[in-house]
């Protein structure tokens, strides 16, 4: 009687094991098709949104686009600006991380800047966007969704060549050259795609750069900034121009271009030049229809987050996001898949149509 009521409750516990076991592989099985579901469903989740500063309005509108598109996608969205500085966006990504973010869209201060925490976002299996500056040296880049950086260098340089009409005129026109932020990647391809088409003038002697500030070093901009190039513009002016006129100047952006133009206005009483730039900043398009710019490469902000919204919903679906250049953009660690949008050649014949009737800026945005 003993033996065989030990017997039972062994069959008992057994019974009870199994059950139990049976249970939990259940509840298992549910928590990794949820978790698995939650991981694959374009529209929900958390996307982080890394910018570099609120001081360009450039960025302050990359931002705000993809912001509002990611939200209107059913995304929660963590957005957050660095004030330039490095330290802070790594904190910030840092947070981003621990705070649940399942892609992380990032505007990188500097290329190089963020090894540890993308470290932490590969080991966690958080997929990286680059967004317009590549990131360099860290395998955590998924894709890289950016302009054709080589080509807005190129359409500046382009523009030079037919307003000067260099193929023609004897010349020699006098130049300067302003690139941007030596940290920032883009500023090889801004500074490369417009000297690979001046280059040849220089050597021909069609253009003269008085300065003898020719290479991406000495002609570079720390953080983009205005002020500084309005005073390495000032001491260009005072030391090369007193007695010349400066016929064109290069300027990769409109922040960089401002400063050219704030330093002109102040210092210089020749034949204004033209002034290239980019971004189609408000200053900028005025200093464009009142003839102190000469045009602005347009990068549509709202095209460029279009499609970052959808490499972010193919991510979030376990899909392959739409790429049109596997080839490169390489970041040290390989071959970034990218996704270029093209840029546009805005001038005085044609800003109306490109910045108004597009709805990217109003009449009073302008004035």
């Amino acid at each position: 009687m003993k033996q065989r009521f030990k017997k039972l409750v062994a069959i008992g516990l057994a019974a009870m094991m199994t059950l139990s076991l049976a249970a939990c592989t259940s509840g298992n099985e549910s928590s990794s098709s949820s978790s698995e579901e939650k991981q694959t469903e374009a529209g929900s989740g958390k996307i982080g949104v890394a910018m570099p500063t609120k001081d360009l309005q450039r960025w302050n509108q990359d931002g705000e686009n993809m912001k509002k598109q990611l939200e209107e996608a059913g995304y929660e969205v963590d957005l957050q600006y660095a004030s330039n500085d490095v330290a802070t966006q790594v904190s910030q990504v840092e947070n981003m991380i621990s705070g649940g973010c399942d892609v992380l869209v990032i505007a990188s201060i500097d290329g190089e800047s963020l090894g540890t925490p993308l470290k932490t976002a590969e080991e966690e299996g958080i997929p990286v966007i680059s967004y317009d500056r590549l990131i360099m040296n860290s395998s955590a880049v998924s894709y890289y969704a950016t302009f054709d950086n080589y080509l807005v260098g190129q359409k500046q340089g382009e523009y030079i060549v037919e307003a000067l009409d260099l193929d023609n005129a004897a010349g020699p026109f006098n130049m300067e050259i302003f690139t941007g932020d030596p940290g920032d990647n883009n500023c090889n391809f801004f500074f490369g795609g417009a000297m690979d088409v001046l280059q040849p003038y220089i050597d021909e002697g069609k253009l003269v750069v008085q300065s003898g500030q020719v290479t991406k070093e000495e002609v570079s901009t720390a953080d983009w900034s205005t002020e500084k190039a309005q005073a390495r513009m000032d001491a260009i002016l005072a030391s090369n121009y007193a007695d010349k006129n400066l016929d064109v100047v290069l300027c990769s952006n409109d922040s960089t271009a401002l400063g050219v133009e704030n330093s002109l206005a102040a210092n210089y009483n020749g034949e204004w030049p033209i002034i290239t730039g980019q971004d189609c900043d408000k200053p900028n398009v005025k200093n464009l229809v009142a003839g102190k710019q000469s045009m602005s490469v347009f990068k549509d902000t709202r095209k460029l987050a279009e499609q970052t919204v959808k490499m972010v919903d193919a991510i979030m679906s376990g899909e392959t996001a739409e790429t049109n250049d596997n080839e490169t953009y390489d970041n040290g660690t390989g071959v970034i898949p990218s996704f270029l949008c093209e840029p546009t050649v805005v001038t005085i014949d044609n800003y109306e149509e490109m910045l108004l009737d597009s709805g990217y800026y109003t009449e009073a945005d302008i004035k």
